[in-house]
């Protein structure tokens, strides 16, 4: 008797290949080799999302973006963050509905199919990944004010400047992600700890600029306040919105959370408010204190302006520290971030596996995050700020956009589907949110979207040539 093979699917359907959601949760923790720990409460989710957020767009790209709004670009933090709200909103509903660490990769790959799901993925791959290095490369501008304010020594400028600003090799840039792979090594629960102390010292230094500060307050300062236009407005909201992934940071822990459906949507929402009001308040005291020009160039603008407002050296001294403090936080929470986010595409058989192997003793993907601390590290020490900070944004404008498409598919697929929270207004918010994306991107520079299409094309290439045939879905 001749039996007949049943026609394989095609190439259209292969590629749109959806995980199912309940595949996804009972995946969850899961590794090569042993398990993720669940150990992070609501409390250290928030402080995950605040570390992760708090501390980039005002200690280190202040001093790119108010060059281009002036002092204006208070409404580029409000515009960045209204952004974020939608998409945050976004997330939250998928976070307490999805819990997992891929975060917006797996969001895409229940509602998208695996071919959107690969590049929202590799698109986070930039996200994480540069902004750990974009951030990284400021902590050796306040780490040279500190030891210059203690100890009379400092990193020469070809050693702790960024490449075309006077530097050869960022030494600090290198040293300040190897401490976190180090943290990153002992544990979640460890790391967290660490990371709220971090947190507090950041939110009490930015307290005490905006107290200090307001004494150097100039009206003629905000004059005129827009010189750029709204141009210059929503030019410097697409650089400022790296500053907004913390949230994204606090979803990639959805396997590590005690109670994530219910602390996920809470930590998301909880951290974007506190985040927001800080940045807008800092924002508007040093915009006050000195004369937008003189931003331009300055990865250390508010050390700077504690220092010309009280002619005394302590006080930039003393915020140079807590920015030490801040900066290190951030680079150990995105780092955290970038590490899960790969450990789920490997989990999928999308990258190699060594990506989600776990030491059973911690608990946590070791090699893994070796490779990923050395990598950003090096990119750290290798690459201009500016240019960084932008590839940054419109990955993460990019994957953003795509949870907003996301959490509208899953409302029509799955609509009995658990829900901890739900987007009020839907679809009307996240439309909105998609809009904003793409407005934010579109004001990107062309060099910055050339950047972008060259890393999607290699990503489509890795996808075809290793991902496609290894997909543990397409096996299952």
């Amino acid at each position: 008797m001749i039996t007949r093979q049943q026609p394989s699917a095609g190439l259209g359907a292969r590629l749109m290949r959806r995980k199912p959601v309940e595949l996804l949760v009972a995946e969850g923790g899961h590794g090569e080799g042993g398990t993720l720990r669940r150990s992070l409460g609501l409390w250290q989710l928030t402080m995950i999302s605040i570390g992760a957020t708090l501390g980039t767009g005002i200690f280190v790209v202040l001093g790119e973006a108010v060059p281009k709004a002036g002092p204006a670009v208070i409404l580029s933090f409000v515009l960045a963050g209204f952004t974020a709200l939608f998409s945050a909103l976004s997330y939250a509903e998928l976070a307490g509905t999805i819990p997992v660490a891929g975060s917006s990769y797996s969001y895409a790959y229940a509602t998208m199919g695996e071919l959107i799901a690969w590049v929202c993925g590799w698109c986070l791959l930039l996200e994480y990944g540069v902004s750990v290095a974009a951030v990284a490369v400021g902590w050796g501008q306040y780490l040279n004010e500190l030891l210059d304010g203690t100890v009379g020594f400092t990193f020469p400028a070809a050693l702790s400047a960024p490449p075309g600003h006077g530097g050869v090799f960022n030494l600090p840039g290198l040293i300040v992600v190897l401490l976190a792979m180090v943290f990153l090594l002992g544990g979640a629960k460890e790391s967290a700890r660490v990371n709220t102390v971090m947190v507090c010292v950041k939110i009490a230094a930015l307290i005490l600029f905006c107290a200090v500060g307001l004494m150097g307050v100039r009206a003629g300062n905000y004059t005129p306040f827009m010189p750029l236009g709204m141009a210059g407005v929503s030019a410097a909201g697409g650089t400022l919105f790296f500053s907004y992934i913390g949230f994204d940071a606090a979803s990639t822990a959805g396997e590590e959370a005690k109670d994530a459906p219910r602390d996920l949507p809470r930590a998301i929402m909880l951290s974007l408010v506190i985040v927001t009001a800080l940045y807008v308040l800092v924002a508007a005291v040093a915009v006050g204190a000195r004369p937008w020009r003189s931003f331009s160039g300055s990865e250390a603008a508010l050390a700077q302006i504690m220092r010309d407002v009280t002619g005394q050296r302590f006080w930039a001294t003393l915020l140079a520290f807590c920015a030490v403090i801040a900066i290190a936080s951030v680079v150990l929470t995105v780092l955290y971030g970038q590490t899960r986010i790969l450990f789920a595409m490997s989990r999928d058989g999308l990258m190699p596996r060594i990506f989600e192997r776990v030491h059973p003793r911690s608990g946590t993907p070791r090699a893994n995050t070796v490779i990923v601390s050395l990598f950003c590290g090096i990119l750290a020490a290798a690459v201009p700020l500016g240019q960084l900070a932008d590839a940054t944004s419109i990955g993460t404008l990019f994957a953003f956009a795509l949870v907003n498409v996301a959490v509208v598919v899953l409302r029509r697929t799955r609509p009995g589907m658990r829900r901890t929270f739900r987007v009020p207004l839907s679809p009307l918010l996240p439309a909105l949110g998609f809009f904003f994306c793409v407005w934010l991107m579109g004001s990107l520079s062309t060099v910055t979207w050339t950047v972008f299409g060259v890393w999607l094309a290699v990503g489509l290439v890795f996808y075809f040539v290793y991902g496609f045939r290894r997909s543990r879905l397409a096996k299952k």
